[in-house]
């Protein structure tokens, strides 16, 4: 069987019907995955989501911040969210898709704009969670688990992942220890990033370009932050993957653009 799947940092999911509309008719996922859809589980949209095609939904929100949701054609079991630090900020979804595919929807916070976690309490938040998140896969390494882990992770940890490396370095997203402790969550359970299996990492390739630039395809100061990783157990199973840069420039559009990859299950 050929399995879609799309991740995709809506910012604000009441706000993207266009461009849901769009993805569906377009990428035509087997399961799309949301990240900061900024609303309570009561106000979701779920009435549009049954008439795209997707009967089976788990989501995890609140009021305009962050808020994670899986939404399937398949059937979802075993759904549920995890918190980290200790805090329940709606970051976090869990599904089991048919195969046994283990299924994380992850949104890991942005981290302020100052990268001193003495000074930012953002930046320290970010990084205990990449910490925790890391300790948590390490003690599942080795258990053949058939794993998907997606998101807006909200790191570049590639050179070529942001526009200027050097003029990066000291900005959120791509600092060193970012970068480091991304790696070592990816390393810690022998993730597959996917996308860069398919996708050269000699490639510049970026997922998000700030609402900031005055002509954001002209400018390209993007920044790869969404990502597909696959577990030992599923990397075989990777047949292709597609970042679409075009959506960025589409109708109100997210400053995030959707990711997927096909897989052979």
């Amino acid at each position: 069987m050929r399995l879609r799947i799309t991740t995709w940092n809506a910012n604000s999911v009441r706000l993207r019907e266009a461009a849901l509309r769009r993805i569906v008719a377009e990428i035509r996922p087997d399961v799309l995955c949301l990240q900061e859809t900024k609303v309570e589980d009561h106000r979701f949209p779920h009435e549009l989501f049954a008439e795209l095609g997707f009967p089976h939904r788990y989501v995890h929100g609140q009021k305009a911040y962050h808020g994670v949701a899986i939404l399937s054609k398949l059937p979802l079991e075993d759904c549920r969210t995890r918190k980290w630090c200790g805090v329940d900020d709606c970051r976090h979804a869990i599904c089991r898709l048919p195969g046994g595919i283990e299924l994380h929807d992850l949104y890991v916070p942005a981290g302020g704009d100052v990268p001193d976690p003495e000074l930012n309490p953002k930046f320290a938040h970010k990084l205990a969670m990449l910490r925790e998140l890391t300790d948590y896969f390490a003690t599942r390494r080795g258990d053949g688990a058939r794993l998907v882990l997606v998101g807006d992770l909200n790191i570049a940890p590639l050179p070529t992942d942001v526009w200027s490396h050097t003029q990066l370095l000291d900005v959120v997203s791509h600092t060193p220890v970012e970068t480091e402790g991304l790696l070592g969550l990816q390393r810690a359970y022998g993730f597959l990033d996917a996308v860069r299996a398919v996708i050269p990492p000699e490639r510049k390739l970026y997922t998000w370009w700030s609402y900031r630039a005055r002509d954001w395809n002209a400018s390209d100061r993007g920044r790869r932050l969404d990502h597909i990783w696959l577990s030992p157990a599923l990397a075989s199973a990777l047949v292709t993957a597609e970042v679409r840069r075009d959506a960025r420039g589409w109708e109100n559009p997210s400053d995030h653009v959707p990711v997927t990859v096909e897989l052979e299950v």
